[in-house]
């Protein structure tokens, strides 16, 4: 039988979550269980833990992602399991997969091979419905919103200025711009009130973000409250404490901002928590379950959504600084497929000429005064020529790559990048943020633009600046920028693949995310609901009598 991601998860033995718990150090009295292999661990145990010295926290991330797909969470999963063949005390810290990419292009998001999360069906499918209690606490802001602006908006909101979105888990292209409304008759008189709205998916709503960085239930509350969900005629925000709803949203995410406790397929204790995208949110798994796992283990595996230009910048420019964390090791991913494709053709040329993207990726985590190590991410049909070339191009770089194969072999697979990350992490590093918040936004976005994506200037549109102008009249400029553009390239076009250069990036709005705690930076033509391709992976996915689920990637 041929081996495939699902069917190596099926064929694993579990140990019982309790036992992983117990690995731990988890007291019984803060397990969550959810049947015998998924549990949520109570955010309570981070009080009894607050003067336990941390463990050493390694960011994976990668290069520009392509089509070929690079494997970042199959190798942060697979790291962790080497770490752990060293005799070190290790965990996994992911997100929690979104159900618009598993039906419809991923069809999975649990790593691959012997480098899974497990259950994968269940981390796939509902899981324990953190998701949904997001999509839930949503709707209610969404219907408190609507139901004050019927019943006579007290607090004077400009219909045209609701910056607030419905959000739903699904890729969804027909609600990107919906008509919401009702006509109701009372006493023979009749009342219409309706207006143009639009959906996201459930991953890049504020409150997705909001969740995966807040650190505990009030902390939670609060940030709920200072969620802006549109402006009066004089631009004056209207907050969700405004409406006096944040108490019941938070009561909505009671159990939702406990991490969720799993296993790899070698038995490596992991949080999936968090689903932000990396590419129109902040792209990190939470911070809630990153602190934990700092106080219960040694070393902490975690990954950041797409290149690192995107999920390794928010990493550090939000993350970090919103929980004063401080990495001790990066990975960058890269494979041969993918370097192919940014040097647009099949041979070992394109291969060197791919390189370049690879290579500024690697300047980019170094902008953040890291030493990142190179992860390439092997496949059958690579050739030595051409992993030689990339480890020789690293070399040159002082930078150290290692072929490893994570998908086919588990932990054995990783065991010398995991040996080399060890003595990376003994160090120290001089780890900084790119930029202070302090500076004015447009500064802010010029650091980004010319250090992280290599462009020679940025252009505002008048959507823009008109919401740029808004954002400072009220002083909520002083927050850190988390830019939504293409994942596909270095730039704003995804075209342009590679080592774009000698081109400048177009801001077409600004939304302030005051819960979140960030400025949202839009570039270029960017959605926050994708759409299903012409064959969704919805169509291969089945369960058959027994209840086993079939066609997941």
């Amino acid at each position: 039988m041929e081996l495939t991601n699902l069917s190596i998860a099926q064929s694993a033995k579990l140990s019982p979550i309790k036992e992983i718990a117990a690995s731990l150090d988890i007291q019984s009295d803060e397990l969550i269980r959810y049947g015998d292999n998924i549990a949520k661990i109570k955010i309570s145990a981070l009080t009894r833990l607050k003067d336990k010295k941390d463990g050493k926290l390694i960011l994976v991330t990668a290069i520009t992602p392509t089509k070929a797909g690079e494997g970042k969470t199959t190798c942060t999963i697979g790291i962790s399991q080497a770490l752990a063949r060293l005799g070190k005390k290790a965990m996994i810290c992911v997100r929690q997969p979104s159900s618009g990419p598993i039906f419809g292009i991923k069809g999975g998001a649990c790593g691959g091979g012997y480098s899974q999360v497990l259950p994968m069906e269940d981390i796939n499918l509902h899981f324990t419905g953190d998701i949904h209690a997001i999509t839930m606490a949503n709707a209610l802001a969404s219907a408190m919103l609507d139901n004050y602006m019927f019943n006579g908006n007290p607090h004077k909101l400009d219909m045209n200025k609701i910056t607030w979105k419905r959000c739903v888990d699904m890729n969804d292209r027909a609600l990107r711009n919906v008509i919401v409304g009702y006509k109701e008759s009372s006493d023979g008189k009749s009342s219409t009130y309706q207006r143009k709205d639009h959906y996201e998916i459930t991953t890049a709503s504020e409150i997705m973000a909001v969740l995966s960085l807040s650190s505990n239930l009030q902390e939670l509350k609060e940030n709920l409250g200072k969620m802006i969900v549109g402006f009066t005629h004089d631009d004056v925000p209207v907050k969700i404490s405004d409406l006096k709803i944040e108490g019941a949203m938070a009561a909505i995410l009671k159990n939702a901002i406990n991490p969720n406790l799993v296993q790899s397929i070698e038995h490596v204790p992991a949080f999936v928590h968090g689903g932000a995208f990396g590419n129109v949110a902040h792209g990190c798994s939470s911070l809630v379950a990153t602190k934990l796992a700092l106080k219960l283990v040694d070393y902490v595996v975690t990954e950041a959504g797409f290149g690192a230009d995107l999920g390794a910048e928010k990493f550090f420019d939000i993350k970090c600084r919103r929980g004063n964390l401080k990495p001790a090791g990066v990975v960058i991913v890269a494979t041969v497929k993918a370097l192919k494709m940014h040097g647009a053709g099949e041979d070992v040329i394109a291969v060197e000429k791919g390189f370049e993207n690879l290579e500024k990726q690697i300047e980019n985590v170094r902008k953040f005064g890291l030493e990142p190590v190179v992860a390439i991410n092997k496949f059958p049909k690579d050739s030595d020529e051409e992993l030689n070339i990339i480890i020789s191009k690293c070399s040159k770089l002082n930078v150290k790559a290692f072929p490893i194969d994570v998908w086919g072999k588990g932990g054995e697979g990783a065991l010398e990048i995991a040996k080399e990350l060890v003595k990376i992490t003994e160090k120290g590093n001089n780890f900084k943020q790119l930029y202070d918040v302090k500076l004015a936004v447009k500064e802010k976005m010029s650091l980004l633009a010319k250090e992280m994506y290599g462009a020679d200037g940025v252009i505002y549109t008048e959507d823009a600046e008109k919401s740029l102008e808004i954002i400072e009249k009220n002083n909520l400029d002083k927050l850190p920028l988390c830019v939504a553009k293409t994942q596909s390239s270095l730039s704003d076009n995804p075209k342009l693949v590679g080592r774009p250069r000698g081109f400048k990036i177009t801001v077409t709005n600004l939304k302030v995310s005051a819960g979140a705690g960030f400025i949202v930076v839009y570039l270029g033509d960017i959605m926050t609901m994708p759409g299903l391709s012409k064959e969704p992976a919805a169509l291969k996915i089945d369960i058959d009598e027994n209840g086993v689920v079939k066609g997941l990637f």
